[in-house]
């Protein structure tokens, strides 16, 4: 059965997507910790990370760093945190987070909730910056 990342990549379900290549594809978090909160993930299926190959998991990471640096050109931010936890969909994914502070990165602490126009607009801030 496909993973809801899977159903993503495919378009059986929507999402604001920030980039795309043949291997890789990037769209933001629905339940983002900050605006600009974008999940980085394999078009293939693989259930973790460190389950991916030498090369494909630093190929993921060069994508990522693509993003990365876009979302740091579009948003205010200091950083942009980096988080791998994987537990929560069977689908290899990079968490990338604009922060000021360490604390902006705890998952544990209330998320936004965004209307469509406000994911709209930083996605369009964020893709303008590739």
């Amino acid at each position: 059965m496909a993973t809801i990342f899977s159903r993503i990549i495919q378009g059986e379900i929507p999402c604001y997507k920030i980039a795309e290549d043949e291997r890789f594809f990037a769209f933001l978090d629905i339940n983002p910790l900050a605006k600009g909160h974008t999940l980085v993930v394999p078009k293939k299926e693989v259930d973790y990370i460190f389950q991916l190959g030498d090369e494909e998991l630093g190929q993921m990471m060069v994508f990522a760093k693509k993003v990365a640096q876009a979302i740091e050109k579009a948003l205010p931010c200091k950083r942009i945190g980096v988080a791998v936890i994987g537990l929560e969909v069977p689908h290899a994914h990079i968490h990338l987070v604009p922060i000021t502070t360490e604390g902006d990165l705890d998952f544990k602490k209330p998320h936004l909730k965004l209307t469509p126009e406000e994911f709209l607009a930083v996605q369009d801030k964020i893709t303008k910056m590739f």
